[in-house]
């Protein structure tokens, strides 16, 4: 375990093993860890993912819980149920985590061995399935190095998973309770709890639900040399455009993925006639860099 909790503060990979399935861990405020998840599952998709904590006050230091959702807690926490709540400490989970939205998505996890690291880092660690993209999620510890364990720096033998499927999602959003995702906490449980779901839950809040992402109140133009007039301009490369607004001033495509939701949401704050972006490679991550900004004009989702 101190290796695991060593790792996770030097911003490398763990594989963690929690009930539902093993998941391929990092600190959930350092957006560079969070890029590497992105890479070591391939074709990544900047989906929210789901901060662990090691227990309900942990959560609640990260997100902002009405009384539905500190019943949700008491009744299914430790356990596989992720709720999802207004964003309380948007530092301690970074924007690349959160997919660039005011939420957070946050559960306890079951596994004793999971808590434990939890509560030794001290703070929230994102940790999405550790398959590669396409593949079925490892629950198993030896499913789970097969698919992503050359990517971690160390990795948690916990035994099978014993719930085996992805935690349930709810949302917890502006007094409505939604179902995002099914899961082994069913929808006759929470229902019994909290009476009936809400049926307009927004999709995209939840991992594995990507419809949409945070898009800026400027329009997003893509592709671009230089800004128009009243344009702010996010370079990428060497002697493209200003550095204060660079992506990635060598060309980095693992920093420019994690300047992405920050230089977005910076650059909106100027309120500008628009947003221009010059063009981004489109291998490796520069995919997933090109989907966001993509969904960011408008032209997705």
């Amino acid at each position: 375990m101190t290796e695991a909790v060593a790792a996770l503060r030097a911003g490398d990979l763990v594989i963690l093993p929690t009930e539902t399935v093993y998941g391929l861990a990092a600190d959930a405020g350092n957006s560079e860890a969070v890029v590497k998840i992105f890479e070591a599952k391939g074709r990544p998709r900047f989906n929210p993912l789901i901060s662990h904590v090691a227990d309900a006050v942990a959560a609640e230091r990260i997100a902002v819980f009405d009384d539905a959702a500190r019943k949700l807690a008491e009744a299914f926490w430790p356990g596989p149920l992720t709720i999802v709540a207004p964003c309380r400490d948007i530092v301690a989970v970074s924007d690349l985590a959160r997919a660039g939205l005011d939420s957070v998505a946050v559960r306890v996890p079951g596994h004793a061995k999971a808590r434990a690291v939890l509560d030794a880092f001290g703070g929230p660690v994102v940790a999405p399935s550790a398959n590669r993209s396409g593949r079925p999620s490892p629950t198993t510890f030896a499913d789970a190095v097969e698919e992503t364990g050359s990517f971690a720096a160390a990795a948690l033998d916990g035994g099978p998973c014993a719930v085996g499927v992805e935690s349930t999602v709810v949302s917890v959003l502006d007094g409505r309770v939604s179902l995002l995702r099914p899961g082994s906490v069913t929808r006759e449980e929470i229902e019994a709890l909290i009476g009936p779901l809400d049926g307009s839950g927004e999709g995209h809040r939840s991992p594995g639900r990507l419809t949409r992402h945070y898009a800026p109140s400027a329009p997003v133009r893509l592709g671009a040399d230089a800004g128009g007039e009243g344009e702010i301009f996010l370079g990428f490369g060497p002697g493209v455009g200003p550095e204060r607004w660079s992506l990635s001033p060598t060309g980095d495509l693992r920093e420019a993925a994690a300047n992405l939701f920050r230089l977005l949401r910076e650059a909106d704050r100027e309120t500008p006639a628009g947003i221009a972006v010059a063009a981004i490679p489109g291998v490796g991550l520069g995919e997933a860099i090109n989907d966001r900004l993509k969904r960011a004009a408008g032209f997705v989702g």
